[in-house]
């Protein structure tokens, strides 16, 4: 199955016959393609419509739904060992690397990722525990220390910044300080009573502390899975209440200290409780929050339109997610794409991430005695060992998160330099093969009224055993637009047109 990205171009002020498909992009069941750039030599019209194929995808751009921000993935402090120890031993290949991941120039053949999550103190990719304030006691965080993160996190990310300004960074805590948790230790429990009116001050300092290393934070979460407790890494367990009271603490300080602009982001957990936790968080104190996030281990991606219909004017961020070593490449691909790069974006994320952005072969290294990722979590870039001992990837990366992210943030990234993000519109597949195609559509404004707007389709072909054996068929398509109608034919896999 082939995923394809279709970008249409048209001046506005011209009739809609010149509606032309310019650009594809593709990546097949078989790696044949690996997000490639297939640019017809001469551009595939849109003409007068015809009968509608047995799969028909029917966009309607006047209906228009979220701005979607990004895609990326988290940088855990292993993330960034990773990526610097490559820095180190094989300089060219990092910045190849980096340009491949995050360049967002308008038709370079890169992945154009724009959003970093970034750890608050140790995680459970970390070399050991620590937190930005391990004094016991210090209420005042006279001894807060951003410096206590490895320096190599920060310089990762002023290397990422370097190629792409536009990146947002996201910061939030797996736990408070152990000094301040039930349990005495980052791991497991939860905060004490006696502290939650001084925890904020410390998130606030974080924000300030990644602004004094040059690092400007587009948004903050209050904790990282509230409902999850494990006693082998960081975690702690928190009420909506409690969060919404360090939130609505947090907020003020941001606002007082010229962060107004930092978006502030609650519940970071799964989508079984969408229509809970996100839910009361928002009912006890919603105004100090510009929305919630969610992750992929519970529940399915439809539950995030619960806490839509109930929130429909706060924001969904769609922010972890993480594949297990030695997975089914093509399943992986099928899952990510129905679930999330189109499917999280369906039920109204504005973001897309995976989890760790880089780790070895082993989805290594963890934090010593943690019993996360038992199986090996699977990264967007593995360092896979060659014979010169450097990072390389098949194709162009190692593993398919960064296939299935490149095929869905090309779609999203500015035509123009500085300019508006994509915004989804509604796209339906009609026919008797509507199932074989799982499809999103956006449209990208220009920074001038003159200029071309760009629109885009993102389409899953996952007709591979129609017969219920392993049978990839080639679905073509009809695509009608403005009134105009197109014709290709996707491949079994991923396109952006």
């Amino acid at each position: 199955m082939r995923l394809c990205s279709l970008i249409l171009a048209w001046a506005l002020t011209r009739p809609v016959a010149s509606q032309q498909i310019w650009d594809i992009w593709q990546t097949t069941w078989d790696r044949e393609e690996l997000f490639t750039s297939l640019a017809p030599s001469t551009p595939i019209n849109f003409v007068t419509p015809g009968p509608p194929a047995d799969a028909d995808i029917i966009v309607t751009e006047t209906t228009v739904y979220q701005t979607i921000n990004g895609f990326g993935g988290s940088l855990t402090d292993s993330s960034a060992l990773t990526l610097n120890n490559l820095k180190s031993t094989n300089w060219a290949n990092y910045w190849s690397i980096l340009g491949h991941v995050f360049s967002v120039a308008d038709g370079v053949n890169a992945s154009g990722l724009s959003y970093l999550r970034v750890p608050i103190g140790a995680s459970d990719f970390s070399a050991n525990l620590y937190s930005l304030d391990d004094v016991s006691g210090d209420t005042s965080f006279s001894k807060f220390n951003i410096n206590n993160a490895p320096s190599y996190l920060f310089s990762v990310i002023q290397d990422i910044l370097s190629i792409n300004p536009a990146l947002k960074v996201h910061i939030l805590p797996w736990s408070p300080p152990g000094w301040m948790k039930t349990t005495g230790t980052m791991n497991g429990g939860t905060i004490q009573s006696n502290y939650i009116s001084a925890y904020p001050t410390y998130l606030l300092k974080a924000v300030q502390g990644f602004v004094d290393q040059g690092i400007s934070i587009y948004a903050i979460s209050v904790q990282n899975e509230p409902e999850n407790s494990d006693s082998t890494y960081p975690t702690c367990t928190m009420t909506p209440a409690i969060e919404g009271q360090i939130g609505a603490a947090l907020r003020t300080l941001l606002n007082n200290n010229g962060l107004s602009s930092v978006k502030l982001v609650g519940y970071e957990h799964n989508w079984s409780d969408a229509a809970t936790y996100p839910v009361e968080l928002m009912e006890d104190d919603g105004s100090s929050y510009d929305g919630v996030a969610f992750h992929c281990y519970a529940g399915t991606v439809s539950e995030q339109l619960s806490f839509y219909d109930a929130y429909p004017n706060k924001n969904i961020y769609f922010t972890e997610c993480t594949g297990t070593i030695g997975s089914d490449w093509w399943s992986d691909i099928k899952w990510y794409m129905d679930n999330l790069w189109i499917g999280a974006l369906q039920n109204f994320a504005e973001v897309g991430l995976m989890f760790n952005l880089a780790l070895d072969g082993n989805g290594e290294p963890t934090l010593p005695g943690t019993d996360s990722c038992s199986s090996g979590c699977r990264p967007i870039v593995t360092e896979c060992r060659s014979q010169n001992n450097s990072l390389h990837q098949e194709g162009t990366h190692c593993t398919s998160a960064v296939y299935a992210l490149a095929q869905a943030s090309k779609a999203i990234i500015p035509k123009d330099a500085g300019g508006p993000w994509g915004q989804r519109i509604e796209v339906a597949v009609e026919g008797s093969l509507d199932w074989a195609l799982i499809v999103g559509a956006y449209t990208t404004k220009r920074l001038s009224s003159t200029d071309w707007n760009r629109y885009a389709l993102v389409v899953l072909n996952w007709d591979d055993s129609a017969s219920t054996v392993w049978n990839p068929v080639p679905v073509t398509a009809t695509i009608e637009f403005r009134g105009m109608q197109a014709t290709y034919t996707f491949p079994v896999g991923m396109s952006h047109l």
